[in-house]
């Protein structure tokens, strides 16, 4: 099977939501992975964290988005302390944790609709 027909398959099985939820379970688990792991690890684990929030963000910012105006302020708020939150986190001076438990909160409101 070639890439092309495995994402296509999987773009007719999954949902947007489910997508999301994967995304974000994958990159909480990087991030959890990594927070007993060197500096590099967790370096990548936050940058690829921080795409994602980022994507979600612009996402948000966009006029074409169906969310709740409320619901984007709410992402586009989160997006911006992930990103201030993890350069206090590479810079030593805050814990990741917080991160995950974000993205786990983001996860549960995903489940929920899922």
């Amino acid at each position: 099977m070639s890439l092309q027909n495995y994402v296509q398959a999987q773009n007719v099985t999954e949902t947007t939501r489910q997508t999301e939820y994967r995304l974000f379970a994958q990159v909480t688990r990087a991030l959890m992975s990594a927070q007993t792991g060197n500096k590099s690890e967790l370096r990548e684990a936050l940058d690829w964290n921080r795409r994602m929030w980022i994507v979600l963000e612009m996402s948000c910012a966009s006029d074409d988005n169906e969310l709740p105006q409320e619901t984007r302020a709410g992402i586009i708020s989160l997006a911006i302390w992930v990103n201030k939150h993890s350069i206090k986190v590479l810079n030593g001076e805050a814990d990741v944790q917080a991160i995950i438990q974000v993205n786990r909160a983001i996860m549960d409101g995903l489940a929920g609709n899922l």
